[in-house]
């Protein structure tokens, strides 16, 4: 584990999740599994809510998209 400040605990876990887990990830142990899965769980939900942001301020600016080469079709059609 990265974090030096970390502290024993005991967890009931679902090993069948962890072994799936733990072939995804390419870890070789359960405490290694866990930890990057956490990070991975972590990055995830924050690159989601950025992309979330983003896309509530392109469509907050109103920008007209001009489709240049006459390929969508009009949403009111």
């Amino acid at each position: 584990m990265r974090n030096l400040t970390a502290r024993p605990k005991r967890y009931a876990l679902d090993e069948t999740k962890i072994k799936r887990a733990r072939k995804l990830l390419g870890t070789r142990t359960d405490a290694e599994t866990i930890d990057r899965a956490l990070d991975e769980v972590i990055t995830e939900r924050e690159r989601s809510a950025r992309a979330w942001a983003a896309t509530e301020r392109f469509i907050k600016s109103r920008v007209v998209i001009k489709d240049v080469f006459g390929r969508i079709t009009d949403a009111k059609a």
